[in-house]
């Protein structure tokens, strides 16, 4: 995928994009290639994976999600959090991560890209769910951890009646079912799924949950607790 397909698959998902936001993703790219050399940021380095597998994989699940502020846990090299932020400037994203060092990437890319609607937090996603709980009307993860602890350190976050988005891979229906007891204690629910493909890649699975009820005050455990008996396990 180039940057004019990018903009077609876009534009087809009823998301309009301006040239400054093109360059804006032309910049990012650049940014990725440049700090990549002197850290591990991602194993894409191709301009059309790039496109393809960073950007508009971080955009398509989105195309019709309402929100207004989003948390994207353990964002990594920003995915998807700050493709999200170039295309929707009237929204409101807190990036979590808790390596330092790709927190100065990520106000790196803050900066270069003039995003006054991102905030980068670096911090472990428990610690930082502790201290804002019930903040955020929607929360996304991406290629984190297991959907079971996904769940116990991304619900916190969530007002009840938000919206947590889990970006899958083919794996993703298995974990599901792993993550009943997760959901059945987090009080819940699947709203839908979103399942698509990309060229060369495999099968992508969006799961999107709603908070029905406040998260019990004991979640999330500390993270060790959560590796060692996660909630797929708490019967």
């Amino acid at each position: 995928m180039n940057k004019q397909e990018f903009k077609k698959e876009i534009e087809a998902l009823s998301i309009p994009i301006s040239d400054t936001q093109l360059e804006q993703f032309e910049e990012y790219a650049r940014l990725l290639k440049e700090w990549n050399e002197k850290m591990n940021l991602t194993a894409i380095t191709e301009d059309s994976e790039i496109w393809e597998k960073h950007f508009y994989d971080s955009i398509r699940p989105f195309d019709k999600a309402e929100f207004k502020m989003l948390c994207d846990v353990g964002s990594g090299a920003g995915f998807p959090g700050i493709p999200l932020a170039i295309l929707f400037p009237d929204r409101t994203f807190t990036l979590v991560e808790p390596l330092g060092k790709r927190c100065k990437f990520l106000e790196e890319v803050k900066k270069q890209l003039n995003l006054h609607n991102v905030r980068i937090e670096n911090a472990r996603a428990e610690d930082y769910a502790r201290d804002h709980r019930e903040e955020f009307d929607a929360v996304s993860a991406r290629a984190v951890a297991r959907l079971s602890i996904l769940l116990e350190l991304c619900v916190p976050l969530l007002k009840k009646g938000g919206t947590f988005i889990a970006l899958k891979g083919r794996n993703g229906m298995e974990e599901l079912t792993q993550a009943a007891p997760a959901l059945r204690e987090l009080k819940v629910s699947l709203d839908h799924t979103d399942a698509f493909e990309l060229e060369h890649e495999s099968g992508r699975i969006v799961f999107f949950f709603t908070k029905n009820a406040k998260t019990p005050a004991k979640y999330p455990r500390n993270y060790g607790m959560i590796k060692k008996k996660p909630m797929e396990e708490v019967q």
